[in-house]
């Protein structure tokens, strides 16, 4: 069960990786959409799939009437954000849990106020936490028996894959360690679409019979026309569960989208505001920049997704760690050279400069240029760290040579990564000497 445990990982993994790919993107600069999960319900509930009834509150006057629309017997409140793990988070000003549950109408306006406008720390997020700026009053719901139901684009099959398990409600990568054989999987021919067989098998492998059964084969024909619909690269169900009723809802939705498809998504991907999404990687966007902010001290500048990846791998092999993921493309202009200077510098974390380009349909000498003319107007004092190898490189290094700028040019791959490290080393002492030496005064 090797390969499954592998695409369950895949599937709810929201790291480096995902991220990385969904960046590096032929076309240009992308982002990676992810919906909050009540905008995910809501485009569910729109294609005839099963969720609980819900309304969504921004202010506390808000909060105080979002009752009026719900006649239920019992209240689920959920903060808003993108990350998992909210039931046990914690709210910066001291208030426990990002998920309650009342039966009381008049607790509701008291636990979303205490949610909204403040930070929510989880174990998926990073910093102090997300600041919650909406939420979602729901229906709650018995469930009689929860599983597990996603579908995602896999490469290994060329199209869409069905993931499921019996067990679900908990953390679907603790299930793949602990008991591999209950995660099954169905491959769907991406041409013929799902058949009615097919969905009925997953059923029933995901444990569903009598009444729930045919309720469930339904569900899952819903919701995999609305992964071919929507452009979706995952649909993420957990839990998929029955009710005592006979009734088959889709409790906990989470929808990532082919951001290739942006253009003809439009109305989806204007739901994107965007509040989570690191203002770097933003304005990344807008220069058609590939950006990702990492925690590292040497800010890399690389044109080409794998060479950056590579560049990254590198630069921790000789003990140093990346402060970003920063692909200029490769038809890299002087203007986006600047640009991805001011970025880099604009980054605390960032104590060195690692300047890594093939020449193939970029110029080396343009780059060099570029390198030039960024160091003299953003005055550049941290240590750079330049290595360009193929078109019009001896005309590259003449410029730089030529310059009065402090540049450090590497002979070699492993060479300007030894390079950096060793200057991000330098930097972050000297300055923790600096540091000591202005306390002591």
């Amino acid at each position: 069960m090797a390969a499954p445990m592998k695409m369950i990982r895949t599937s709810v993994r929201h790291g480096l990786l995902q991220r990385l790919w969904n960046k590096a993107s032929v076309l240009g600069s992308v982002r990676c959409l992810h919906l909050q999960e009540y905008q995910s319900k809501k485009l569910m509930q729109e294609n005839g799939i099963s969720v609980q009834k819900f309304v969504v509150a921004s202010n506390f006057e808000e909060a105080e009437h979002a009752t009026d629309h719900l006649d239920v017997k019992e209240y689920v409140i959920k903060a808003q954000i993108l990350a998992g793990g909210r039931g046990k988070g914690v709210f910066s000003n001291g208030f426990q849990g990002g998920v309650h549950l009342t039966k009381d109408k008049k607790q509701v306006p008291f636990i979303v106020e205490n949610m909204l406008g403040s930070k929510l720390k989880t174990k998926q997020t990073v910093g102090d936490g997300v600041l919650v700026q909406k939420v979602m009053v729901a229906e709650a719901l018995d469930i009689g028996r929860e599983a597990y139901f996603a579908i995602l684009m896999d490469r290994t099959y060329m199209g869409p894959v069905m993931i499921g398990s019996r067990h679900g409600g908990v953390d679907i990568e603790e299930t793949a360690d602990t008991d591999p054989d209950s995660i099954v999987k169905e491959p769907v021919d991406i041409l013929t679409g799902i058949k009615d067989e097919q969905a009925l098998s997953m059923a029933q492998r995901l444990g569903f019979e009598g009444v729930h059964l045919q309720e469930a084969a339904d569900q899952i024909k819903s919701l995999y026309n609305l992964f071919i619909k929507v452009d979706a690269s995952q649909v993420e169900i957990n839990p998929f569960g029955e009710t005592p009723d006979g009734r088959v809802v889709c409790f906990d939705a989470k929808v990532n989208f082919d951001d290739n498809a942006a253009y003809r998504q439009k109305e989806i991907f204007a739901m994107d505001d965007m509040s989570e999404t690191d203002p770097r990687e933003v304005e990344a966007t807008r220069l058609k920049l590939n950006y990702i902010g990492l925690e590292g001290s040497i800010g890399c500048l690389v044109n080409g997704a794998g060479l950056a990846m590579a560049t990254m791998d590198i630069i921790k092999l000789h003990g140093g760690e990346p402060a970003n993921f920063l692909d200029v493309g490769g038809g890299v202009s002087e203007q986006q050279v600047y640009d991805a200077f001011h970025l880099l510098t604009g980054d605390a974390h960032v104590k060195t400069i690692l300047v890594n380009v093939f020449g193939g349909i970029v110029d080396c000498a343009t780059v060099a240029k570029g390198i030039v003319e960024a160091c003299k107007i953003i005055n550049l004092k941290l240590p750079l760290v330049v290595r360009l190898e193929g078109r019009n490189v001896e005309a590259a290094r003449k410029i730089m040579e030529e310059s009065d700028i402090d540049i450090h040019v590497a002979d070699g791959f492993d060479h300007a990564a030894q390079l950096a490290v060793q200057h991000a080393k330098a930097y972050i002492e000297a300055s923790a000497k600096k540091t000591k030496s202005d306390d002591f005064l």
